[in-house]
């Protein structure tokens, strides 16, 4: 199993914050945001990771966690030129990946749940985590029938399909880059990566599994707010690095 932390993108919802840095390198009380998403793969025991940042941010990433030999593992780096969507990472990582599973974080997802089990146990197919949540339109949403198995999965969808919505951590066999290769750019420019969940969900394929703890996706003031106390309050004794 390799690991891939998605920290692109522009971040305009924390301007003027991200004018000057990235949003995975503000601070979550007393870390850098990545190092969240960072403990999430470390403790599951994934030692090669690959970081995939914005070209002018490179740099910064570099000098914060450098080789990740201070943590006990190795990191490569890959610039995803422009934010074209989540799906874009996998063929970014092609390489990296090569005929290995791979589990995917967002730099900005802080989880209190420990994954390690669902990491180390993987085989093949794919694994999304789902949370009900109270602003099911700013993600992507997971329907689910009345046995509670996911049928389908749609995003940011403009009309209310389900409250629960996929959370930024997903776990994958390698077949996910050639799946990612065949991706269409939706109405919003992007490589939507509900389109990969689908995939697997077509063939069968797909395992959506529950998150019982706190997720914060800290992609706006208000959740970044939500991060800082959270992580003050309980997330210190579970974290490894």
């Amino acid at each position: 199993m390799r690991g891939i932390i998605l920290s692109g993108g522009s971040a305009t919802r924390l301007r003027p914050c991200t004018k000057v840095t990235s949003k995975q390198l503000m601070p979550v009380y007393n870390r850098p945001m990545i190092y969240y998403p960072l403990n999430t793969l470390i403790k599951a025991g994934i030692k090669e990771i690959l970081i995939i940042v914005a070209p002018e941010r490179a740099g910064d990433y570099l000098n914060l966690l450098g080789s990740g030999r201070e943590f006990g593992v190795k990191f490569t780096y890959e610039i995803q030129d422009k934010p074209r969507g989540l799906a874009e990472a996998f063929i970014i990582g092609e390489n990296f990946i090569d005929d290995d599973n791979v589990a995917m974080i967002l730099g900005d997802n802080i989880f209190e749940d420990d994954f390690s089990e669902d990491i180390k146990n993987f085989k093949s197919g794919g694994k999304v985590f789902a949370k009900k949540v109270p602003d099911p339109e700013r993600f992507g949403v997971v329907r689910f029938d009345c046995n509670m198995k996911a049928v389908k999965i749609e995003e940011k969808p403009k009309e209310w399909i389900s409250d629960y919505a996929i959370t930024g951590l997903y776990i994958y066999d390698s077949r996910v880059v050639e799946a990612a290769k065949q991706v269409q750019p939706s109405e919003r420019g992007e490589l939507e990566i509900t389109e990969l969940h689908n995939w697997y969900l077509k063939k069968g394929e797909l395992e959506v599994a529950m998150v019982n703890g706190e997720w914060i996706d800290a992609g706006t003031f208000d959740s970044l707010l939500r991060a800082q106390n959270f992580a003050k309050e309980k997330m210190q004794e579970k974290l490894v690095i």
